[in-house]
């Protein structure tokens, strides 16, 4: 997988396990389940190590601007009246 910074063009290309981080990223699940649930259970990688380059990775991104972080979830796109199903 290949992502790439609308700010400034820095193309990133995605090992399996930053690619399973990224689909993983919702705005609602804390980096520590995506950790637990996508990578550990998927790749044989202590917690502690997994998380430490969970961190530098969505740093990388972040200061790229292709993600923002947040220490709570973000909220889910309210729907205005004309897409309510």
């Amino acid at each position: 997988m290949v992502i790439m910074s609308a700010v400034d063009s820095t193309l990133f290309i995605l090992n399996e396990v930053a690619s399973q981080i990224w689909l993983a990223a919702d705005g609602q699940t804390p980096l520590s389940e995506i950790v637990q649930s996508k990578v550990c259970e998927e790749f044989e990688v202590t917690p502690e190590e997994a998380y430490s380059d969970a961190e530098e990775f969505i740093d990388a991104l972040s200061a790229h601007g292709i993600l923002e972080t947040s220490e709570k979830p973000l909220s889910a796109p309210s729907q205005s009246a004309s897409e309510a199903p």
